[in-house]
């Protein structure tokens, strides 16, 4: 059965904006080879009460696409939002050294699992696709003072868990588990993909 888009489909493509201002995803969706935008959504990010982690980054990547919606009709928006589960407990972005440094002594020696969001919102027909992928982490044993060395030299500041796993942070790790690591980067980029060609824009169009 022939694919639903034509070959030469990519000039009729809708064009793209990824919903964030970070260096990671930017870099991420550029390996798809197509043309996009970034803006920066308008999104409070607080939990609501008794949201589980995977509503709680769905409804915010939903949430960062819809934002942009009125101010880029006729596009499709990739939103993404990422959290980790500790304890049974939602962790963010630790912003602060000393809370970097308590995150990673709370991981240290245990599994670990990341939840990350993923929305593509198609402005022109009000289309919206979410899901979320996981990624489950185990984290070698970490004396205080490596903690401490790895949050100095790297900065994980405004990273979901403390750590930056396309640097130094791998360092941290005993094992990994997910369908796609990049998704512990923060953009799942094989859903992210199928999202793209339900829409009409299969990065492998010509």
């Amino acid at each position: 059965m022939a694919n639903k888009f034509a070959i030469d489909d990519r000039k009729n493509m809708l064009p793209i904006i990824l919903a964030s201002t970070s260096v990671f995803r930017r870099e991420l969706l550029n390996r798809l080879a197509l043309p996009f935008t970034c803006a920066s959504p308008g999104t409070d990010e607080t939990p609501f009460p008794g949201e589980t982690s995977d509503q709680l980054v769905k409804r915010l990547a939903e949430q960062k696409a819809r934002s942009l919606a009125g101010t880029y009709p006729g596009h499709l928006i990739i939103g993404s939002d990422q959290v980790c589960l500790l304890n049974n407990t939602i962790t963010g972005k630790p912003y602060t050294e000393e809370n970097a440094v308590k995150q990673l002594l709370a991981a240290q020696g245990k599994k670990v699992r990341f939840s990350t969001g993923i929305a593509l919102l198609n402005t022109q027909t009000n289309h919206i696709q979410v899901d979320v992928e996981h990624v489950d982490v185990w984290f070698r044993p970490l004396s205080e003072p490596e903690i401490r060395r790895y949050v100095t030299l790297e900065q994980p500041l405004h990273c979901a868990g403390s750590f930056m796993c396309e640097g130094l942070g791998i360092t941290l790790f005993e094992r990994i588990d997910s369908r796609d690591p990049n998704t512990l980067i923060g953009l799942p980029l094989i859903r992210l993909c199928e999202m793209l060609r339900a829409a009409g824009a299969d990065p492998l169009a010509e």
